[in-house]
């Protein structure tokens, strides 16, 4: 499984032609206290940029942009009844949805883990 990272702090496992996504540890270190998560509908046909999923601090609302183009597969329902899962396990069981991918080569473009930790630092 190899794991990439947007510039907006999404993440995204891949397995296959599946991929995981949620927000990095960074990016809910920087929201605060999760008290709601929209995750998007099963079938929601998805572009790479587009506005995915949302989720709410005691600071801001915040969009969820997709890092890849695909299908969604499903949505962690988990959230809806737990969105402090998302500062408990950002990278783990806070995951906000799964996608079939449509155009791996959109991968390219994403930063590995060592990239993003760079970038992090920079910040």
């Amino acid at each position: 499984m190899s794991r990439y990272f947007t510039e907006d702090h999404e993440w995204i496992d891949v397995d296959g032609d599946v991929g995981t996504v949620g927000i990095s540890d960074y990016a809910q270190s920087q929201l605060g206290d999760i008290v709601f998560v929209e995750v998007p509908d099963e079938g929601r046909q998805i572009a790479k940029g587009d506005e995915a999923a949302v989720v709410e601090s005691v600071k801001a609302a915040s969009d969820v942009y997709a890092p890849v183009s695909g299908t969604v597969v499903t949505g962690n329902a988990a959230l809806a009844d737990d969105p402090s899962l998302v500062n408990s396990d950002p990278e783990g069981e806070g995951w906000f949805f799964k996608l079939t991918l449509s155009d791996t080569s959109e991968l390219d473009a994403l930063m590995d883990e060592a990239a993003y930790a760079a970038f992090v630092a920079k910040l």
